[in-house]
């Protein structure tokens, strides 16, 4: 039990230093502080961590893996405070049934194909009559990196046109991975750029997408996707320490 008592203090201290972290990088940038919302990515990490977290007061959670996601969710179905969970990884068609519907956010639709898999789940899930929707946002692969999944720049006009023809869906914004980096200064480009490109967009009107979110900035480089304008940040490691071996 002392292990535990002192692993959750640990755990409450860097939540609370990275929420003045947060805060700070939003003061300095003019924003207020509830402009940003803490995505805890907590791929790899156990339940109870995750659980530990929420006692703390955290809420969103980011899994990159469907199974692993369904799990989690099923393990922590009768906590008193839900998570709300966010899909952040590169997602399967055949994965599609086990997130449409359990998350609050995909954050990585990055083709025609999928965001038509993921419409036509959210429809079928929803209620009569109610009209099911799935939440979800583009990834855009700014660098070209063809290890990484993301939708070219140049294809976003016509996938959010896509969108926009598709029932069950909404888009709420763009994701972006940039290329890893030494510095967090070497990133802002590619934080910039995904800034630019949601404004574009969003000055054209179409239905089913309302672009306001930026998913941006992990553990390393918050603080500069704060400055272009995040306005959900994706932390892992600067939260709960090294990721246990897959």
């Amino acid at each position: 039990p002392a292990r535990g008592v002192a692993r959750m203090a640990a755990l409450a201290e860097r939540l609370a230093a990275l929420r003045a972290a947060i805060a700070k990088a939003c003061a300095h940038s003019g924003r207020p502080a509830d402009a940003v919302t803490l995505i805890a990515v907590s791929k790899l990490q156990p339940a109870s961590a995750v659980r530990e977290a929420l006692r703390c007061g955290q809420r969103d959670f980011g899994e990159n893996y469907a199974q692993e996601l369904r799990d989690k969710r099923q393990e922590l179905a009768s906590e008193p405070d839900a998570a709300r969970w966010h899909f952040i990884g590169p997602l399967q068609r055949n994965k599609v049934p086990l997130v449409v519907g359990r998350v609050e956010l995909i954050h990585s639709v990055d083709s025609p194909a999928l965001a038509a898999a993921i419409g036509a789940r959210a429809a079928k899930q929803a209620a009569p009559g109610a009209g099911g929707v799935q939440d979800c946002l583009i990834q855009v692969n700014l660098a070209g990196e063809e290890q990484k999944a993301g939708c070219p720049p140049g294809e976003l006009p016509a996938l959010l046109d896509f969108i926009a023809a598709t029932a069950g869906l909404r888009c709420r914004g763009l994701m972006c991975i940039p290329p890893a980096t030494e510095q967090p200064e070497d990133a802002r480009p590619y934080f910039r750029r995904l800034r630019e490109l949601r404004d574009e967009q969003a000055r054209i009107p179409r239905p089913h997408v309302e672009l306001h979110e930026l998913s941006m900035g992990m553990s390393h480089d918050f603080a500069v996707a704060i400055a272009e304008g995040a306005t959900l940040i994706r932390v892992g490691t600067a939260l709960f320490g090294a990721r246990p071996a897959p």
